[in-house]
């Protein structure tokens, strides 16, 4: 029996993930974060606002310096718009970190410009979950 909670302890401190450490499958924050990219990577807005509260804090170069507050409304016609413009936009996660209620992920946004041109941006984004919802999406990115 001592044996079996050893082993227990050991297996439950491993498939923890300390602050600034790497995901763990476990945390289901993450799991809110992957069905996001999911949906945004098909195109599908509605689902993709979905996996925000009704109301959601963004931060990101595009609205200025300051936070914005957006309803999903308000992101399915962003993204509608975006779409518009970039119709085969694609995001591609590079890595994703947690602690508890945040998320952090690194990826990469692709697409070819009104120009004909493909381009990539690599991105960062922190996201904060409550009760299954992404309550705020900070985005950083370098905008030259």
């Amino acid at each position: 029996m001592k044996l079996y909670c050893m082993l227990l302890c050991l297996l439950m401190a491993t498939a923890c993930v300390q602050p600034g450490g790497r995901s763990s499958l476990t945390n289901p924050n993450i799991q809110v974060v992957n069905g996001m990219f999911a949906a945004f990577n098909e195109h599908d807005w509605q689902k993709m606002a979905s996996y925000y509260a009704d109301s959601a804090l963004f931060l990101d170069p595009a609205y200025g310096h300051e936070p914005v507050i957006l309803t999903r409304r308000q992101m399915v016609e962003k993204y509608q718009e975006l779409h518009k413009i970039l119709p085969d936009v694609q995001d591609e996660v590079k890595e994703i970190y947690a602690d508890k209620n945040h998320i952090i992920v690194e990826f990469i946004s692709s697409a070819t410009g009104q120009d004909s041109k493909k381009w990539q941006l690599p991105l960062c984004v922190v996201f904060t979950i409550e009760h299954g919802k992404i309550i705020s999406d900070r985005t950083y990115y370098d905008q030259e």
